[in-house]
């Protein structure tokens, strides 16, 4: 598993030294911080849920989206890092004093906000294609925004898309057979 280290290093320090500007420095903490805490999931989810008052296809939405999200989040939160404990980028390599954004007090592995990015945009893919493709493609920017700031490795970003586009299609699949067992979907 060494080499898988190094290669994590590796690609971290390529970003680092090839990416590096004032204005992406601006731009990843910006986007960043749109997925902290699942801000911007939670936000949507209640904002569907809440317009579903009057259109019950957003209502769907918002339900699916938050429990989607919140799958994700217990699988990386409460398994997946505490089993794993793996040690932030910044600490292993010594630049914590160069961050910028605040330093993270928990394990890096899997990457919590991409996973949270994966599992809404699997959310959306499984309602509407078009959005949910865009919402793919915040993912991978999300991702991106993690190793550019040097909060994670390669590895983390994978490994959050994979348990989050996961414990999503696990959650769609769930609703569905759930639906179709209460008669409520043909």
């Amino acid at each position: 598993m060494e080499w898988l280290q190094t290669f994590d290093i590796e690609v971290l320090q390529w970003l680092r030294e090839t990416f590096s500007t004032p204005f992406m420095d601006q731009l990843m903490v910006f986007l960043s911080a749109l997925g902290n805490a699942g801000a911007l999931w939670l936000f949507l989810g209640v904002s569907f849920f809440i317009m579903g008052i009057r259109w019950k296809r957003l209502r769907d939405m918002g339900i699916l989206l938050l429990l989607c999200v919140g799958a994700s989040a217990l699988a990386c939160n409460l398994v997946l890092k505490p089993c794993v404990d793996r040690m932030r980028p910044y600490d292993l390599l010594g630049y914590a004093d160069t961050l910028l954004i605040p330093p993270l007090h928990d394990a890096s592995f899997p990457s919590g906000h991409t996973a949270a990015c994966f599992a809404a945009a699997t959310a959306f893919y499984a309602r509407n294609r078009v959005w949910g493709c865009a919402a793919y493609v915040f993912g991978a920017l999300m991702g991106f925004s993690r190793l550019y700031l040097g909060v994670h490795f390669p590895t983390d970003v994978l490994a959050g898309a994979v348990v989050g586009t996961a414990m999503a299609a696990l959650t769609v699949r769930l609703l569905r057979k759930h639906r179709r067992e209460d008669g409520l979907q043909k």
